[in-house]
């Protein structure tokens, strides 16, 4: 399986990114996906997942700013973001089956002040 992030960028706070992730290779072997994110000096955090039916779970700190969902017929990841703050500024990354499964290579989310 491989994963292919997308939709990072420079945004203001208080202003909205929508990132995705394309996955391709052995599809049928996916099952739950997530997103991560990984600030400068700090460790890799978890943000939300998606089981493969549709059950999203998110951090507290996310909950209403942030959706995670998924397009199953074309294979893609989504993480909507809004209302952006400075310390959502991190490299994202997306996930597939857990920590020993598939990571994707990361895209770059700035959010300015």
């Amino acid at each position: 399986v491989q994963l292919q992030a997308s939709g990072g960028g420079l945004v203001q706070a208080g202003g909205s990114l929508r990132l995705s992730c394309a996955a391709s290779g052995s599809i049928i072997s996916i099952n739950t996906m997530a997103w991560f994110r990984q600030a400068p000096g700090k460790q890799r955090q978890w943000v939300a997942t998606i089981t493969s039916g549709g059950d999203a779970y998110y951090v507290d700190s996310m909950k209403g700013r942030f959706t995670i969902s998924r397009d199953n017929a074309k294979n893609t990841l989504y993480l909507q973001m809004n209302n952006l703050k400075p310390e959502d500024t991190a490299v994202y990354y997306c996930n597939a089956n857990g920590h020993r499964g598939y990571w994707g290579q990361g895209t770059q989310v700035t959010v300015s002040s």
